[in-house]
């Protein structure tokens, strides 16, 4: 392909909406195109990388068993009514009406049209198990669409979805999509990490996150480098810590902290750090108010506590905490809580001598001590892990890093399956539900992940795997007949030979032809200039850091074979 034939409009400076290095280097190097706020358009460069990772994909699924299919895009409201998700999805959802005023979704996952297909074409064990996958376009009402592809409001993904017969056959199906997780992102030249994670609104028993570490990345990962525990911010655990001293045996004493309300002024007003707090905060499960206790330098993980409450929670506000404790905000404490449930995190067993809220206004207490002071019947885990806290398998300290989700497995069990009937018969003829899995994979999203973790101050870094071209010819001198030939066989033999190559044939100065060589990042660079009059020899650079070589025009395809061969 000839640069002038194709669209690859690169840009000098970084675009100001562009926030982290993908979003900055997917629009600099032509990838993409903002149409409006979360919609691009894949410009040729980038449209031929979603394609082979696309192609990576759909090898990897039909090499695990799994069968293709392709589901509508427009859904019926009425799917999403009987499994039970349209409340708990509706914030996201893009809608349509068709003319006869019936409401539509534009899906932004496809749980409830897959279920309802095996529902009417699975019935016998006989026909199981499957796993039924599709690439596909999908549509979530991001609040904030950002980052440019990474989160935006329409994007392809890979779903797939297992249906077996129990849950024996279904921990073999998430295995096997597991693995071949592994191997897709890893084929995509990408470092990917397997972290545990909430199903949130998925639903289902377990699920995992495959995450891509960088520094830019939305989603918080707890590892351990000792045991290879990990997880996702929101699931994460650990070892609650030992009590480090006796229970204090003064009395309870309450004192006048006139605006005193955060951690942080108390800390000073008490002179003193924030680990001897309890923080007493007033949570909202529907109407019913709930007093959530957690050490003053911890931070609740509302994920886990929605759990332990079986629903959606919020922080009450000053009206319903006056309500429920006698107090304004920031006042609030367990000592003498009546009438409402109370709960506690397990770090607590740490606080000796504590100080929390007198549940008067400018009032607190010091010398507290929750098992002699308070009435707390139930102790969770729930903080969120931080850094050197003790890893739940092994006990060494946990580490914080950042990541990029690109992948996540679920096991859904029977949730579906029992709400929209996908029944199969057992050999004994009795009615059973399928027990389903369900596994995704951001396809567009992989391609923003892949530039943020292989990119440096020059530009993209494409691993040879996914690249839009694998050689990047540059003709320098074009005009004359001798080189414009030169550069023109050696772009012919090498599409010839099965290598993609893109020859750059713009009346453009050298600089800025290196300049955009480097930017959009192919893996082999071929240089034919002045130079090649003299010696009859082309250069030959890997983008990836590697030494300028030569060879003669009729050495170049075995060249570039080896190289690639190599992996560039």
């Amino acid at each position: 392909m000839k640069w002038s034939r194709t669209l690859i409009p690169t840009l000098r400076d970084d675009p100001q909406e562009a926030e982290i290095p993908s979003h900055r280097l997917m629009l600099r190097a032509g990838l993409i195109k903002k149409l409006a706020s979360g919609l691009y358009t894949w410009l040729p460069l980038g449209f031929r990388v979603l394609k082979k990772v696309e192609e990576i994909v759909r090898e990897e699924m039909d090499r695990a068993g799994a069968i293709e299919i392709l589901m509508p895009i427009l859904q019926p409201r009425a799917l999403w009514e009987a499994s039970g998700r349209w409340e708990t999805m509706e914030e996201i959802m893009l809608l349509a009406r068709s003319h006869s005023g019936r409401e539509l979704v534009l899906g932004p996952t496809h749980e409830e049209v897959v279920t309802d297909l095996v529902a009417h074409e699975i019935n016998s064990y006989r026909q199981l198990p499957k796993n039924i996958y599709q690439i596909n376009t999908k549509f979530r009402d991001e609040i904030r669409p950002r980052f440019g592809v990474m989160r935006s409001r329409e994007f392809i993904m890979k779903d797939a979805y297992s249906f077996d017969v129990d849950g024996a056959a279904a921990d073999r199906s998430y295995e096997a999509m597991y693995e071949a997780y592994r191997t897709i992102f890893a084929r995509c030249g990408l470092s990917a990490m397997a972290v545990e994670a909430d199903t949130g609104v998925m639903g289902g028993q377990r699920s995992h996150e495959f995450m891509v570490p960088a520094a830019s990345g939305e989603d918080g990962i707890v590892c351990c480098d000792a045991c290879g525990y990990a997880a996702n911010a929101e699931q994460a655990e650990m070892t609650p810590p030992e009590i480090g001293a006796e229970r204090t045996a003064e009395a309870l004493e309450e004192v006048d902290t006139p605006r005193q309300r955060t951690v942080e002024e108390l800390c000073a007003f008490f002179a003193t750090t924030p680990d001897r707090f309890i923080k007493t905060l007033i949570y909202l499960k529907g109407e019913e108010p709930v007093a959530v206790l957690i050490r003053g330098d911890r931070e609740v993980n509302e994920i886990k506590l929605a759990k332990i409450l079986g629903g959606a929670v919020e922080l009450a506000g000053d009206e319903a905490v006056r309500a429920a404790t006698g107090a304004p905000i920031g006042f609030a404490g367990p000592v003498g809580l009546k009438g409402i449930r109370i709960i506690a995190d397990r770090t607590l067993n740490t606080v000796v001598s504590g100080i929390t809220g007198a549940n008067r206004a400018d009032r607190h207490l010091k010398n507290v001590n929750i098992d002699r002071d308070c009435q707390v019947g139930e102790y969770y885990d729930l903080a969120l892990v931080g850094a050197g806290d003790a890893c739940p398998r092994c006990g060494r300290p946990l580490q914080l890093r950042r990541g990029i989700e690109v992948g996540h497995v679920f096991k859904l069990g029977t949730k579906y399956s029992r709400a929209m009937g996908a029944l199969y018969k057992d050999e004994n003829g009795d009615d059973r539900p399928c027990v389903m899995g369900c596994f995704g994979i951001g396809v567009s999203r992989t391609v923003a992940a892949v530039v943020e973790q292989c990119s440096d101050e020059s530009g993209i870094v494409w691993p040879v795997s996914i690249a839009p071209y694998q050689v990047h010819i540059v003709l320098l001198g074009g005009g004359d007949e001798g080189l414009d030939r030169v550069a023109a066989e050696a772009h012919d033999l090498l599409e010839a030979g099965g290598v993609e190559a893109l020859l750059d044939d713009r009346d453009a100065a050298a600089g800025v032809k290196f300049n955009d060589a480097d930017l959009i990042g192919i893996p082999l660079r071929v240089t034919v200039g002045r130079k090649f009059l003299k010696t009859g020899l082309l250069e030959v650079k890997p983008r990836r850091g590697g030494e300028v070589s030569t060879c003669r025009p009729d050495e170049l395809l075995e060249k570039i074979r080896t190289l690639i061969a190599a992996g560039c």
